[in-house]
């Protein structure tokens, strides 16, 4: 498709002056708007003015500019049907062969704080998306260039060619008509929040982020999605420094180790093996945390992904390097010990600059059959002074910090949930058990040190006194559990009975 006459009208006019340069370059008339006019013109760009064509001036402070007869049958008119050519031309209609148009900014300014609803409401494109969606339906016969990023791209094909492929065209049309979509539903979603929270229609966008091999399982196929218009997604700001593809599995558990990692400011290690923790642990330096966290269950941390919040110095480089690692996620690698790691070909490393925070009031979806469930991120962390000590003996300092460090932990462990810790590290895990009584008695078989002076973080509250009683004969001291059951009397009185101490936060953490 060879292009005689250009329609640019753009809110971003970035590059937009070698673009429209270059394409009179090559003999293409540009017609132009208001502003984007203007700086064609002071560019020394030839330009004919919109209302030269259309013989009608702008109108309503710049909200009729584009929609006229004259430009959008000139777009629309099909050039494979005779009588589609035959009656523009009866009224002295010239065709438009591309149409090049970036909107209002209208999620930026309704992202804004502050922001009346007339200057957001002001900030809807009209014109703008009817002659995007025109090109595009006409896609066959009109480039339709919705980015500066496409303009370079363009430019080289029809130098090259003196045209642009139908590969091309379908392309550039396929991505308009997201921009649209996306825009629409922006705007959509922003009158819905007069509805509350959860409105009657609720729209989400998501871009491919990266192909994957396979799913869950090798007859699965699959691909990472973010979603647009948040901060941050697993993946942003993140690179791969060594190692193969990232799979669907280790995108999974990289999401839980990062958001136990999360939780502590102090240096953490967090080893994860099918999206539960098998290992965490806080210390006054990574190689020590590791240790820690290695020693709760070092069997399940083979084939692992390991997340740490502190650059990666030679001691852990050189422990790790013992370990079979799937993934080692980390703000940093001294440049010694990313030369230890990258020794084994198969681990990979992958490094973090994200800083960002998540969106303010960003939901959680859980996928179900034909639909999604939506919920409140469970993002908040109970402080010491919002709980209540139940029993009559109150903890140590110790046992607060290791109970506060396992209640965290356990927040992200699936439920029924109960995690041992001792030291700040966590020495047994039961998760995903139909009991809170067998997540107990998984934890206890699973620790390989003494559980004296132990304790216990529980994501929901103790039914009956049975696993707190298992818990105490193993050495565990102090318990901390949301409370809220029928149960919690006799659950504090076996605490009472044998001197240890329960303390209630007030909230479940329940992870499905």
């Amino acid at each position: 498709m060879k292009v005689k006459r250009a329609l640019i009208s753009v809110f971003n006019k970035s590059g937009v002056e070698a673009f429209a340069k270059g394409l009179t370059e090559m003999g293409v008339t540009v017609i132009s708007t208001g502003g984007t006019a203007k700086l064609l013109k002071d560019s020394g760009i030839p330009v004919t003015l919109v209302e030269e064509v259309t013989g009608f001036p702008e109108m309503l402070d710049g909200r009729v500019k584009t929609m006229h007869p004259r430009l959008m049958a000139g777009v629309l008119a099909r050039r494979d049907v005779p009588g589609h050519m035959e009656t523009i031309a009866e009224h002295d209609i010239e065709p438009i062969d591309m149409v090049v148009c970036s909107l209002y900014p209208f999620e930026e300014v309704a992202g804004r704080r502050g922001v009346e609803d007339q200057v957001v409401i002001e900030n809807i494109d009209i014109g703008g998306p009817s002659m995007i969606r025109a090109a595009a339906k006409n896609h066959a016969g009109v480039a339709v260039v919705t980015s500066h990023e496409d303009y370079d791209a363009v430019l080289e094909e029809l130098r090259e060619t003196g045209e642009l492929k139908y590969e091309t065209l379908r392309e550039l049309a396929t991505r308009a008509f997201h921009r649209t979509a996306h825009y629409d539903f922006v705007i959509a979603n922003w009158f819905s929040e007069a509805e509350g929270d959860f409105p009657d229609y609720l729209m989400r966008d998501y871009r491919k982020v990266m192909e994957l091999k396979y799913g869950e399982n090798p007859h699965q196929r699959a691909a990472y999605y973010s979603e647009v218009g948040l901060r941050r997604h697993l993946l942003s700001r993140v690179t791969q420094l060594h190692g193969k593809q990232l799979g669907f599995n280790n995108l999974y558990d990289l999401d839980a180790a990062r958001a136990i990692c999360d939780e502590f400011t102090l240096p953490c290690v967090t080893i994860i093996k099918h999206n539960n923790p098998c290992g965490c642990a806080l210390a006054e330096n990574l190689a020590t945390a590791y240790d820690k966290a290695l020693a709760c269950d070092p069997v399940s941390a083979f084939g692992s992904v390991i997340a740490v919040n502190r650059a990666v110095d030679v001691p852990l480089a050189e422990r790790l390097s013992e370990l079979f690692v799937e993934v080692l996620f980390a703000p940093d690698y001294d440049e010694a010990a990313l030369e230890i790691l990258s020794r084994k070909a198969d681990i990979r490393i992958l490094r973090t600059e994200e800083r960002r925070q998540t969106n303010p009031g960003e939901f959680d979806h859980k996928r179900v059959s034909g639909g999604i469930l939506v919920q409140d991120m469970d993002g908040d962390s109970e402080e010491r002074d919002e709980m209540t000590v139940a029993t009559r003996r109150h903890p140590t300092e110790r046992e607060w910090g290791d109970m506060i460090f396992a209640f965290r932990v356990a927040k992200h462990v699936k439920s029924n949930a109960i995690v041992l810790a001792k030291d700040l590290a966590t020495v047994g895990v039961g998760a995903g058990q139909m009991s809170r009584v067998d997540s107990t008695r998984i934890a206890i078989e699973k620790a390989r040190s003494s559980l004296d002076g132990a304790v216990v973080g529980s994501d929901a509250f103790f039914p009956f006194a049975d696993a707190v009683e298992l818990a105490i004969g193993s050495g565990v001291s102090a318990f901390m559990q949301p409370g809220g059951s029928k149960g919690d009397e006799a659950a504090v009185a076996a605490c009472d009975e044998h001197g240890a101490a329960m303390v209630f936060t007030g909230r479940r953490h329940f992870l499905h």
